[in-house]
């Protein structure tokens, strides 16, 4: 008895490997709770709280880790952020926001020229 409960054990444990495997392709390459990203400072720059800014950054779609944005792709994001801080904080203007996200973005400014420009 004790053989068919390790097999039927071993089979559960082996499903669960898998499916996690799985999910973990289709993970995305940039998680919007990036530990990496100092949400504590940038948002102690615009003057709101941590999770305020968590909360907006969600709402945006980064280029993939290593590739370059494209126009569209970083205009839409800058409007979505934007409208969404302006919410937390009227005071946050585009050049203040980009002020603080290119001092905090990795690459500074030039990570976030568009591909095409």
């Amino acid at each position: 008895m004790a053989n068919g409960m390790n097999i039927r054990i071993t089979a559960s444990l082996l499903v669960a490997i898998m499916a996690l495997s799985e999910g973990a392709v289709a993970t995305p390459a940039f998680l919007p709770e990036d530990p990496k990203r100092p949400v504590d400072k940038i948002s102690h720059d615009l003057n709101i709280r941590p999770e305020q800014f968590t909360a907006c950054f969600r709402k945006v779609s980064p280029a993939p880790q290593g590739t370059r944005p494209t126009a569209e792709r970083v205009h839409s994001n800058k409007a979505i952020l934007l409208s969404c801080l302006q919410k937390a904080n009227a005071n946050i203007t585009n050049d203040r926001l980009d002020e603080v996200m290119d001092r905090h973005r990795p690459g500074g400014r030039e990570a976030q020229l568009p591909m095409n420009e």
